[in-house]
């Protein structure tokens, strides 16, 4: 498992980049960069996600020993 969310958190972060690169930063709300936009958002909420899950994970491993 611990293997498995370091891939999804790479990809997440591979995600994020991807899309801040597709926006244009001159007008950022339209077009296509509405979309680069809101995948950004959706990547930085999925990276947040998963670094509370492997935070949760390690203090529920605590809590056992």
């Amino acid at each position: 498992m611990k293997r498995t969310i370091q891939i999804f958190m790479i990809v997440a972060v591979a995600m994020l980049l991807f899309n801040l690169y597709q926006v244009n930063w001159e007008t950022p709300l339209e077009g296509k960069s509405t979309v680069a936009v809101i995948g950004a958002l959706a990547s930085a909420c999925a990276l947040l996600l998963l670094l509370i899950l492997q935070l949760a994970r390690k203090i529920n491993q605590q809590n056992r020993s």
